[in-house]
């Protein structure tokens, strides 16, 4: 039953980073570190995204160029029931994504985007069709800003799709935003649900509920050994996490900020599938603590 809640949860959560067309960073580097319990496994990420607008015309109209790259590095130390040994632990994404905006009638906005890349351990030579993935998205956004600024709200809806994926089904964007007081503000829905508590303009602290996850193709299919016995083949691997935690922000200039965010998995779930996104074995499900800290450029 808690496991169905959780999928649940996972399921409204799954967009995140599915926004970037209409959000206001325009370039982050981060680090992520999520240590696994009661194993010598780790997860740890290095990530690089940007995003570039390109103003259409007078009336709102904006191209956005969204390039990102991802190391993913999974260190599997526990033994694994598999064929072969070989460059399974590090994962490297490079992905790029194109978007359109517009403004409509009555405050609302529509977006789009399309895009595609490479997710793959690159263990052989060069780049093979099973490293593609394919993304595609839109989405509604209702902005409204009070005379007396600071006070917005803004509500998102949408929906997004990616292939090849875990999950194979276009996934929900729902999002609510609001600044309702000087020095507060909350948003309900994805790409996280959270309150925020603004000290001043240069520091703020939030707590959230949010995602993690991670997809990548083995270009060396393995033979293993699954959790109901059975060998099977193992073509991806996959990581996807639940997790609560505070976040704090510094804004060292007006637009260029310094985040930490520390907290605990909720749900916790690393896995190898075959070519059908089936299940094959669970490498680890115990939830673990979870780190992430960057810098970030925004408008």
């Amino acid at each position: 039953m808690i496991k169905n809640s959780l999928l649940v949860v996972c399921l409204f959560l799954c967009t995140f980073n599915t926004l970037k067309a209409q959000g206001t960073d325009l370039v982050r580097f981060e680090y992520a570190y999520i240590p696994q319990a009661d194993s010598d496994n780790v997860y740890s990420r290095i990530r690089f995204s940007f995003n570039y607008p390109i103003k259409m015309d007078e009336k709102g109209s904006y191209l956005v160029i969204s390039p990102q790259y991802r190391y993913n590095n999974l260190e599997i130390n526990d033994r694994l029931i598999i064929d072969d040994g070989g460059d399974f632990n590090s994962f490297q994404t490079f992905s790029l994504e194109l978007g359109y905006t517009f403004k409509m009638k009555n405050d609302w906005r529509f977006g789009t985007k399309v895009g595609g890349g490479i997710s793959s351990n690159f263990e052989d030579s060069g780049v093979k069709s099973d490293d593609f993935r394919y993304t595609g998205s839109i989405y509604f956004v209702k902005s409204y800003k009070d005379k007396n600024a600071p006070k917005t709200s803004r509500l998102i809806l949408g929906l997004k799709y990616t292939t090849p994926a875990s999950i194979n089904f276009p996934l929900p964007i729902i999002n609510y935003f609001k600044r309702f007081h000087p020095s507060w503000s909350y948003s309900l829905g994805t790409p996280k649900t959270s309150i925020k508590y603004f000290f001043n303009k240069k520091n703020t602290l939030q707590a959230f509920i949010g995602l993690d996850r991670f997809y990548g193709n083995l270009q060396n299919n393995r033979m293993v050994t699954g959790e109901n016995g059975v060998a099977k083949i193992a073509e991806n691997a996959s990581m996807l996490n639940i997790l609560g935690a505070l976040g704090y922000q510094y804004y060292i200039t007006e637009h260029l900020l310094f985040y930490a965010y520390g907290g605990y998995t909720l749900s916790n779930e690393i896995r190898l599938r075959d070519g059908n996104q089936e299940n094959i074995l669970t490498i680890n499900d115990r939830n673990t603590f979870y780190f992430r800290s960057g810098i970030k450029l925004k408008i």
